[in-house]
């Protein structure tokens, strides 16, 4: 599978303002620290997952394009075309996903934009956040990317202002010990949250 050779869809691009429009209609966001995301170049945003609106909560939230990785069931059935020209990056959390992280990295090679919930799923626990899988660091480290945290709380609830995502200063990853690394990302993401509550 290509990205539309490692350039951000025409689609994305058709129906972000649409996306953006309808969903600050229905969901009222309170979206902070925007300007913490470059307005080009190569930069990886990740965060915490808390629904499966939170993709659109990103595409409404910039308007850069986001490559974001997703599970590949999304990429089944009618859906297919869709997230396909809306440039997601299927994966099969089933096992690692060398393809995947291929594509992730060359879209950062190419000074795209990448979402990434390093979670993997959708937090439903009691916990505050889940444990990071490694992804997201070692994109980083392999393409010298730029990391912009960001952390989503509240509820989506319509026609009202619950719904918040902040964006935090961008971290450059340290190469010698990506799993210390991946553990500085989470406690970052995690005492945001915690700041918040």
């Amino acid at each position: 599978m290509k990205v539309n050779k490692m350039k951000d869809p025409v689609f994305y691009r058709i129906v972000r303002p649409i996306i953006t429009f309808l969903f600050k209609i229905f969901y009222l966001p309170t979206i902070r620290g925007k300007e913490n995301i470059p307005k080009r170049g190569r930069v990886i945003l990740a965060g915490n997952h808390t629904n499966n609106l939170d993709c659109l909560l990103l595409i409404s939230s910039t308007k850069r394009c986001i490559h974001f990785l997703a599970k590949d069931s999304l990429y089944k059935g009618w859906k297919k075309g869709i997230f396909k020209n809306m440039g997601i990056i299927p994966v099969d959390r089933s096992k690692k996903n060398k393809e995947a992280m291929d594509l992730a990295r060359e879209c950062l090679n190419n000074d795209l934009v990448i979402g990434i919930f390093p979670e993997g799923t959708i937090n439903r626990t009691n916990e505050v956040i889940m444990p990071f899988k490694m992804g997201s660091v070692k994109m980083a480290s392999d393409t010298d990317s730029m990391i912009v945290p960001f952390i989503i709380t509240g509820k989506y609830k319509l026609f009202r202002k619950k719904i918040n995502i902040e964006f935090l200063k961008p971290i450059k990853i340290n190469k010698v010990n990506l799993e210390e690394e991946n553990e500085r990302l989470m406690n970052i993401i995690k005492e945001g949250l915690e700041g918040r509550k």
